[in-house]
């Protein structure tokens, strides 16, 4: 299954920045940044805009903030977003799982790691508060949104309010599988994306079970076609 996953970033590598140039993307919105992985894979692929990254584990957040200090258009915070400002318990535990919510006992099964999380107190924000001023700046702003927050896509999405309408496309993990307590499915979050305008461009296996081959999570890619840029 590791080659699946090289493929997935091969293929996003190539697509995304591909897509941002149909689209004029010209801000990429970062959720659940970790170390800065997605970002790099970005720049690799040729895209040169803004990229603004959102980690909220400490340990984390400090290797995306040396990875991002040489590169003057790709700012970091240290917050979690959501769909309202506070601070809340995260579960930080080693690699990329850590969550807001506990896990499921399936999700426990899979990850030993999950079974002994370390609490962390994390800064929450809803994005719809804070978007104008990751805009700033630009004269026309089309921002892209990439959702990774192990089971917490759909609250950050709640959180950009109405200005959800401003975003030309996204991305968000859509299990099958829930990983962790109160995560929504595939089956539930897709229509809440298709309904605010964003239709699907690619779906790429994020994890699958070795045992059954049966795939645990997909990483949807998402267009709002009505405002493709215009050519020329």
């Amino acid at each position: 299954m590791g080659d699946e996953r090289v493929v997935f970033d091969d293929l996003q590598q190539v697509q995304l920045p591909a897509l941002f140039g149909m689209y004029g993307v010209n801000c990429v919105i970062d959720v659940g940044a970790h170390e800065g992985e997605y970002a790099k894979r970005l720049r690799a692929g040729g895209y040169e805009g803004r990229i603004v990254s959102f980690e909220p584990v400490p340990r984390a957040f400090a290797e995306l903030e040396r990875e991002a200090a040489d590169d003057p258009d790709w700012s970091v915070h240290q917050r979690a977003l959501g769909r309202e400002d506070g601070t809340t318990s995260m579960n930080v535990v080693p690699g990329t799982l850590s969550s807001l919510r506990p896990p499921t006992g399936f999700g426990a099964r899979r990850y030993r790691r999950l079974q002994d999380p370390e609490a962390v107190e994390v800064e929450v924000r809803r994005l719809d508060g804070v978007l104008d001023e990751l805009l700033e700046g630009l004269q026309q702003p089309r921002p892209y949104l990439k959702l990774d927050t192990q089971g917490f896509d759909l609250d950050v999405f709640t959180g950009a309010g109405d200005r959800i309408a401003e975003f030309v496309g996204m991305q968000s993990e859509l299990p099958l599988m829930q990983i962790y307590e109160g995560m929504p499915r595939l089956p539930e979050a897709l229509p809440v994306y298709e309904a605010a305008g964003f239709d699907v461009a690619a779906m790429y296996p994020v994890s699958r079970q070795g045992k059954t081959g049966r795939v645990l999570e997909f990483d949807c890619v998402m267009v709002r076609g009505s405002v493709l840029k215009p050519e020329g």
